[in-house]
């Protein structure tokens, strides 16, 4: 079964066929004053000091930023963002995006836990020229020393351009086949892949995110703290307010981290207004489980019209501790969205974003491993959650068997496929793997397209008309000649025992004789003082209800260091890096720290 269809504003000859960056011209003649784009910055001010342009004030930075780039490099160069996440860096990109160089957006080397990242995409992406601030140059300058990478021939400084260079650039030709910037994948199951997104992948995916969000509020407004250089963090901020000259008010990841009550406070501080903000689901965990009622007292989040919860599996867990947490402070049961996407299809693939309560049904476990859903009650034994992630807006999704290549019906797994003007054309530099992804043919179309499709790697299911994701098909543990979804033995390993810190477990499987054989690495609970921990325990608690719920047994398991699972940049478990580290004995465990302390 497939769900959705094409905007028609964005089919040819559409309304809708205007490049994005194109509208930061007409916002900036329609309502120069208004305000665009509002950086909060802590590092300035504790309480948080906004830094607000104007569109006339943006139109005007991007166009010297344009010309700027223009003066020390040529259309269809990499230009690589190296710089912290404040004004110039929206800035950069948009200039970028004027001056037909191709942005690649990632990070100032000092940002901790993303070095093998930025050594890959910045080395895959060969940038001609570096975008950067003074004081992140000691930072660019030493990384560009330590790494084999190549060496750009210019590093030019966001905060230094001339603005008086805008009235000197002339606007050109763009194309919605023209390449706007490498989004580069996270890497949860392998080497990073810049993705190639065009002018007319993000201005496609501005307008479905624009349509899925339920945009008919008056006084729309974003509040985010997500990296520009991850996808959701870049369409949401970027893109999503220039759809309408709508004001995107936002701050930086490190901040949020610090504290996250201040995501909270920003939603709240926009009275009269209808707020919208998006997170992967460990955020929304973070903050529910630091809300207490005295940092909730005086908020109001009555204006939270959407925070859509993406990137990563949906917690129902974290759904409800959301909800009951945030409820005193007036946050509406309808607010949360659960959606699905990923870089390839720019971001943005489908969200719950209906104003009523995330949709939740429970299925027969045993039933969903052979590829179909069963309701049953939740408390079933042999239950299984799952949470819907809606429907997509202005593209395509089918539900594929990807051996046959042929649509699977309602109610039964597949491959999510997705077709729309959204979806990439490929990975930079990189044709075997573009075709593999991006080439995807059905053998018998009937009503939909026979091509091209994009083949997302995920495995999902459509029932009653929404999207629900169950796993990654890289991630799929067969033992025994039966699938089992990583998440769902990761969810049992964290209830088993106080002393396994939730949402930190990987579960991965290793060849074996006959059979794949299962592996746990779990996170210590903080909780928990090492001097009451008994790894005997916690390691008989696990196998015993990783072998009740899922009727297999644990070849093994390691309990390591809090910030010993690794995850990507969206913060999703990246169980290929952990399983690596777990073959290579690089995991810090935590029986070597007890031994240690001996």
């Amino acid at each position: 079964m497939a769900l959705g269809s094409l905007l028609p504003e964005l089919l040819p000859g559409g309304s809708g066929r205007t490049p994005l960056i194109e509208r930061v011209a007409r916002w900036a003649r329609e309502k120069p004053d208004a305000p665009a784009f509002t950086f909060v910055d802590y590092s300035l001010d504790p309480a948080g000091k906004h830094i607000t342009l104007s569109w006339a004030e943006t139109d005007r930075r991007a166009r010297a930023t344009a010309t700027a780039l223009r003066q020390v490099t040529g259309p269809g160069e990499r230009a690589a963002l190296l710089l912290p996440q404040t004004l110039e860096y929206m800035m950069t990109m948009l200039g970028a995006m004027y001056a037909h160089v191709i942005a690649v957006p990632l990070f100032s080397p000092d940002l901790p836990g993303h070095a093998d990242r930025l050594i890959g995409a910045y080395t895959d992406s060969e940038p001609a020229v570096i975008v950067t601030t003074r004081n992140a140059l000691p930072h660019v300058e030493k990384f560009l020393a330590d790494h084999d990478v190549p060496q750009p021939k210019e590093i030019l400084f966001a905060e230094e351009v001339d603005l008086g260079l805008a009235g000197s650039w002339e606007d050109e030709p763009i194309g919605f086949d023209d390449l706007a910037y490498l989004q580069y994948t996270s890497g949860s199951t392998r080497r990073p892949a810049g993705v190639e997104i065009t002018h007319g992948n993000v201005t496609a995916n501005a307008a479905q995110l624009w349509s899925g969000w339920a945009p008919e509020k008056p006084d729309p407004e974003l509040v985010s703290w997500l990296p520009l250089f991850h996808d959701m963090g870049l369409i949401a901020t970027m893109a999503l307010p220039l759809v309408r000259g709508d004001h995107a008010i936002y701050t930086d990841p490190v901040s949020f981290i610090m504290n996250p009550m201040r995501w909270l406070q920003l939603i709240a501080s926009r009275p009269g207004k209808n707020v919208y903000t998006a997170g992967p689901n460990f955020a929304y965990e973070y903050v529910a489980s630091m809300a207490s009622p005295e940092k909730l007292e005086g908020l109001d989040l009555s204006g939270l019209t959407t925070c859509l919860n993406g990137a990563e599996p949906i917690r129902t867990s974290t759904l409800s501790t959301f909800a009951e947490a945030l409820a005193p402070a007036g946050l509406r049961p309808g607010a949360q969205a659960p959606g699905y996407g990923l870089a390839e299809a720019t971001v943005f693939v489908t969200a719950a974003a209906e104003d009523v309560p995330p949709k939740i049904i429970s299925v027969d476990r045993d039933v969903l491993t052979q590829g179909e859903v069963r309701l049953c009650a939740a408390d079933a034994e042999r239950a299984s959650t799952l949470v819907s992630c809606g429907r997509p807006s202005g593209q395509l999704v089918a539900i594929v068997d990807p051996d046959a290549r042929t649509e699977q019906p309602d109610g039964h797994v597949g491959e999510i496929w997705v077709h729309g003007p959204n979806t990439a054309a490929g990975y930079w530099r990189n044709s075997e793997r573009s075709q593999d992804t991006f080439g995807g043919e059905l053998a018998d179309p009937g009503d939909l397209p026979a091509g091209p499709w994009m083949k997302t790697g995920d495995y999902g299911v459509i029932h009653e008309g929404e999207l629900y994701v169950t796993g990654r098909i890289k991630d799929l543990i067969i033992v025994d000649g039966r699938n089992h979804y990583p998440q769902d033995i990761e969810v049992t390993t964290q209830e088993a025992h106080p002393a396994v810190r939730p949402d930190h477990v990987a579960a991965f499987a290793l060849p074996g004789e006959e059979t794949e054989r299962l592996v746990v690495v779990a996170e210590r609970n903080r909780r928990v003082p090492l001097g009451r921990l008994d790894l005997d325990e916690v390691e008989s608690a696990v196998r015993g209800a990783v072998n009740v719920e899922h009727e297999m047994s644990v070849h093994a398991f390691l309990l390591v260091e809090p910030g010993g699972v690794s995850r990507t940049s969206s913060g999703k478990i990246a169980r290929a890096a952990t399983r690596q580290r777990y073959l290579d004995g690089a995991l810090p465990t935590t029986a070597a720290r007890l031994a240690s302390r001996k």
